[in-house]
């Protein structure tokens, strides 16, 4: 193919690019590798993220308590002895407010109903301070568990005394309350990222498909950050080596956190290796060339700054808390994955199948982007040839002019 104007002077090199000597061409073989195989490596990269994600399926959502700390802290003591040495769980009773001019026999015959239900193990009250009442009521189990959230829905859809108005706090009635808060916004917020993030990668390259690409890859790049906390944190797999203990659970805000700070980074790295896929392929029109170009200039860079990122994050997850090491730890690996595995092998793999279509984008879309795109600055005028400049006269051409100045015929000019 014939480079464009202003082209770089890889273009159109192919494997030639890489035997050059300046620096990124490992990461130039790499991708040059990766496209010569691009169906096995799409495939296979795609298979074994969605594997190392498969334990997420079975994720039970919950609230820290004692057993984040470390075995030795008293508080965790003095908690594990009452848990273990007391039916129930005294620390994670609910509470049940009535509200209205109900007689003593409404409020005997509530608590009856209470006693009556699945997970109760006692009933204590009611306790009553005018037209206000509550019971304690003591769970089975954990008193966070899914017997015991269980018990707040089933307390919450109990029926009343006509007289009577009840409500249901506790430790497992917030854990419920901020399950269904989280579940509620949830989706508007994905949506938000979504959007966002489609039209800023649009506003870029001035594709549809890349968009679409780069959330796609980055929600890949994640999977293996959630499948391992769940096969770790809450199955409890490593936990002799990494010294916590497994609840059997995930701290419910914990995985949104995580998503969004990963994404966040995912999408970083992504932008800096398509802005130089974009830049080379606005030059010279080679869509393969440029994808390796791209990855030539941002391999290392982008290597580096997840490592360094990584390092830090390791750092916080050998704290002693199991929250915070589930953190660091799981964002650390999630940031290795997405830069040593998606944006090296997922994505020339899959821009290799997309080819010239990586770049399409109906005609209003095309002109949109024409005038209101992002750019890191004007592109490369060409450079035109400059004259030659006139020749230095030589010194027989200097005793001729002189000569003929001398006998008045005029030099010529």
């Amino acid at each position: 193919k014939r480079a464009r104007p202003g082209a770089s002077p890889f273009a159109g090199a192919g494997d030639g690019a890489i035997a050059d000597a300046s620096p990124g061409r490992g990461w130039a073989w790499l991708g040059a590798l990766v496209m010569r195989r691009a169906p096995v490596f799409a495939i296979v990269t795609t298979v074994g993220l969605l594997l190392l994600g498969l334990p997420f399926l079975g994720v039970k959502f919950g609230t820290a308590d004692d057993r984040q700390l470390p075995a030795s802290a008293e508080s965790r003591v003095v908690q594990e002895y009452i848990r273990d040495g007391f039916p129930g769980s005294p620390g994670g009773g609910l509470e049940v407010l009535t509200e209205g001019q109900g007689s003593p026999a409404d409020h005997a015959a509530l608590k009856d109903r209470i006693e009556q239900l699945p997970g109760v193990l006692r009933v204590d009250g009611p306790v009553a301070d005018g037209p206000v009442a509550y019971y304690s009521v003591l769970p089975k189990g954990e008193g966070v568990g899914e017997q015991a959230q269980q018990l707040v829905r089933d307390l919450r859809a109990m029926p009343s005394a006509s007289s009577l108005d009840t409500s249901v706090t506790g430790t497992a009635a917030v854990l419920v309350d901020s399950k269904d808060a989280i579940a509620d916004r949830l989706p508007w917020a994905l949506a938000i990222i979504v959007v966002v993030t489609l039209l800023l990668v649009f506003l870029l390259t001035g594709s549809v498909l890349i968009p679409l690409q780069a959330v796609v890859l980055n929600a890949l790049s994640l999977t293996a950050m959630f499948g391992a906390v769940v096969w770790v944190f809450q199955d409890g797999n490593l936990s002799g080596l990494l010294a916590f203990t497994s609840t059997g659970d995930i701290e419910t805000t914990l995985p949104v956190l995580m998503f969004c700070v990963a994404f966040g980074l995912s999408m970083d790295y992504g932008v800096f290796l398509i802005s130089r896929i974009k830049e080379e392929y606005d030059r010279t029109g080679d869509h393969e060339h440029s994808v390796t170009f791209g990855l030539r200039r941002t391999g290392g860079l982008i290597t580096a700054a997840a490592v360094i990122l990584a390092v830090v994050m390791v750092a916080i997850g050998t704290s002693r808390v199991t929250n915070t090491k589930m953190l660091g730890l799981g964002i650390a690996l999630a940031v290795l994955m997405d830069a040593m595995v998606v944006r090296s092998l997922l994505v020339p793999a899959v821009m290799k199948l997309m080819g010239r279509s990586t770049w399409w984008a109906p005609a209003p879309l095309r002109a949109f982007h024409r005038r209101f795109g992002l750019s890191e600055g004007e592109a490369a005028p060409a450079v035109t040839p400059a004259a030659p400049p006139d020749p230095e006269p030589t010194a027989e051409a200097e005793e001729i002019s002189g000569a003929r100045r001398d006998i008045g015929e005029p030099a010529r000019r």
